[in-house]
């Protein structure tokens, strides 16, 4: 069984779906219904009010809102300026003050999608496909290949150009012409590291080490505002708007994580199982990188909660309970009844009990907020897992080694996502198809897969350092 369960290396963006891919020549817009969720800058009703400093800062960003709305009305229609503030915007975390406005500027990105400059070509492209535009990269970055296919290298110096291809490989989606953008940029931005200024050297070598795609968006959120506050030409609104929203995450982030550390603390169960994990506040980084925003405040802190005992339960199955002990706790989990939890060991209903509460709490929230009543769906996501447990406890037990499709089928199951995307969808309002061991929508499965893959890998790495 897993060591420890991946859960800070994957986020939710917004889904959209198009019935069919399209051309550069001929975009359009993916179907109707818009985004999966849209994080709103309105506190959602249901939630607790911010304090005096939250209300002040709050304040303060309404004003910066507004000026650098009217900074995006100003440029003119598909203009370079224009894609360039979205870009800032969204690498800054507060493109979702302005949706509508990234929207209009994103339907009209084709008509850049076509021109001979590399970055704005690129940056179209980048936005278009994020917004949910299925537009062929092989097509758009034809004009750029020489008659090999391969990039001209007059492109090597033109290191905006570059950084933007870069960004743009990490969206491939088995296209060879971004296999060769990255291999063609990444070469010659290394290259560029020697003789760029300071602070554009150290900005390449940061976006080559960590990808804007493939990293935390919070972490280089601040990095990326280090970089426009050395440049000649600055957009002060924006600056400080990204400067308002770090302090205001901060201060929210450090009130949730301390509501977190005492409900941890109280329930006691570090101190009951000295053997299971004690890092509470490393769970919450998950929560704290897919749910951004004030909106989402409470919801964090219940993923939070989620999470915490998923990887008690881990802990349980692995290093403490015997095997009868682990079936009559899997059976108590089955009927979600304490009574079924008298025979259990004192740490067992300890924890029985707080999966109970949590769940039974969370089922409380949706109802008043989305009029849902998920309870059997919930109850089912924590049964799934802990046949999941059963199964590799039975493997380990009996020393066997199961065939590399049925490790991956529950392995899925036991990487713990399952149950946590379904109590997330739930939150948001979405409902969702029970998910059982055979049947576990792609949205799910493809995030645990690589959950799964990535700890067991990392497991193993362990084992064979300390070999």
């Amino acid at each position: 069984m897993a060591a420890a369960h991946s859960f800070f290396s994957f986020s939710v963006e917004p889904l959209h779906h198009s019935a069919s891919p399209v051309t550069a020549g001929n975009c359009s817009r993916k179907g109707s219904g818009g985004g999966f969720f849209r994080p709103s800058r309105v506190i959602c009703p249901g939630r607790e009010p911010a304090s005096d400093e939250l209300s002040s800062d709050l304040d303060l960003q309404e004003g910066l809102i507004t000026s650098v709305q009217a900074l995006l009305r100003q440029h003119p229609k598909s203009s370079h300026g224009m894609i360039t503030t979205v870009d800032h915007l969204k690498r800054l975390c507060i493109d979702h003050y302005f949706q509508d406005e990234i929207d209009s500027v994103v339907d009209r990105c084709v008509d850049l999608i076509h021109t001979d400059d590399l970055f704005d070509a690129t940056l179209s492209l980048r936005l278009m496909r994020e917004a949910g535009y299925h537009v062929s990269a092989d097509e758009v970055l034809g004009k750029f290949a020489n008659g090999n296919g391969e990039f001209n290298h007059g492109h090597s110096k033109d290191i905006k150009g570059l950084l933007s291809l870069q960004d743009m490989s990490h969206l491939n989606m088995g296209e060879a012409s971004l296999y060769k953008a990255k291999e063609f940029s990444s070469k010659h931005l290394r290259s560029a590291t020697k003789y760029l200024e300071p602070n554009l050297a150290r900005y390449v070598r940061q976006s080559l080490d960590h990808p804007y795609h493939v990293s935390l968006n919070q972490y280089k959120a601040r990095h990326h505002l280090s970089y426009l506050q050395s440049l000649p030409t600055r957009n002060t609104a924006m600056e400080e708007l990204a400067l308002a929203e770090f302090q205001l995450n901060k201060m929210m982030h450090q009130r949730e994580m301390q509501e977190v550390k005492r409900w941890w603390m109280d329930l006691g169960l570090a101190q009951e199982i000295p053997a299971a994990r004690d890092q509470v506040l490393k769970w919450y980084m998950w929560p704290m990188t897919v749910l951004p925003g004030l909106p989402f405040s409470r919801y964090r802190i219940e993923m939070t909660k989620i999470i915490s005992l998923i990887y008690i339960v881990d802990d349980i199955f692995d290093l403490v309970a015997t095997q009868e002990e682990l079936s009559l706790f899997n059976r108590a989990i089955k009927k979600w009844d304490f009574a079924a939890a008298d025979s259990l060991p004192t740490y067992m209903i300890s924890c029985f009990k707080a999966l109970y509460t949590v769940t039974n709490d969370i089922v409380d929230m949706i109802r008043n907020e989305h009029g849902l009543n998920p309870i059997d769906h919930l109850k089912k996501a924590w049964a799934t897992l802990f046949d999941g447990f059963m199964v590799e406890t039975k493997w380990l037990s009996s020393n066997q080694a199961p065939a590399p499709e049925d490790y991956l089928r529950n392995g899925i199951v036991t990487s713990g996502a399952p149950l946590v995307f379904q109590h997330l969808f739930f939150m948001l309002g979405h409902g969702l198809t029970e998910i059982d061991r055979d049947r576990i929508p792609r949205i799910v499965s493809c995030p645990a897969k690589i959950m799964r893959l990535m700890d067991d890998m990392g497991s193993a790495k362990v084992r064979t350092s300390t070999n």
